[in-house]
C-alpha cells in the first residue's frame, strides 16, 4: 500500500491490526500477522495523489477477532478519524473510519466464515 508518511501510516496500522513489524527502512515496512498475512506499507511522498474511483486499493477491510477486538478497531479508528460509523447488517457488525491517507478501513465481525455475506455491501459502489 502506497502511503503518504511512513512512521504516520505505520502506526496507524500496527495499533489497529496488532500485526508484528519485521521489516522497515526510509522507505518501506512490512506488518505480518500471527497467520502470516501481510501489508507492504511503503511511502511515497506527502504530494502522491490518490484519487477515489482510480485504479488502486480503495477500500481495507479487515474482520476483528471478536466483539471486544471490534471495539477496540472502533476506538482506533476514532483516534485517527472523525469520520467514523458502526451499524449493525444482515447478521454482522461493521465499522468504518479513514486511515492516515484518508483511504476507507472497514472492520467486521463475524467474518464471511461465521456470517456469510449475500449481498455485496453498498458502501463499494459509492466513490
Amino acid at each position: 500500500m502506497f502511503v503518504a508518511e511512513l512512521d504516520r501510516s505505520l502506526a496507524f496500522y500496527q495499533e489497529l491490526l496488532r500485526w508484528e513489524v519485521t521489516v522497515h527502512d526510509d522507505t518501506v515496512a512490512l506488518l505480518v500477522s500471527p497467520d502470516g498475512y501481510q501489508l507492504y506499507l511503503r511511502t511515497m511522498g506527502k504530494w502522491a495523489q490518490h484519487p477515489m474511483g482510480n485504479i488502486g486499493i480503495q477500500y481495507l477491510i479487515w474482520t476483528a477477532r471478536d466483539e471486544d477486538d471490534l471495539i477496540r478497531c472502533e476506538q482506533v479508528l476514532r483516534k485517527y478519524s472523525s469520520q467514523v460509523a458502526s451499524r449493525k447488517l444482515e447478521g454482522f457488525n461493521l465499522v468504518e473510519g479513514r486511515g492516515p491517507d484518508d483511504v476507507p478501513v472497514l472492520v467486521t465481525y463475524p467474518g464471511p466464515a461465521q456470517a456469510p455475506r449475500h449481498e455485496i455491501l453498498q458502501r463499494i459502489y459509492q466513490w
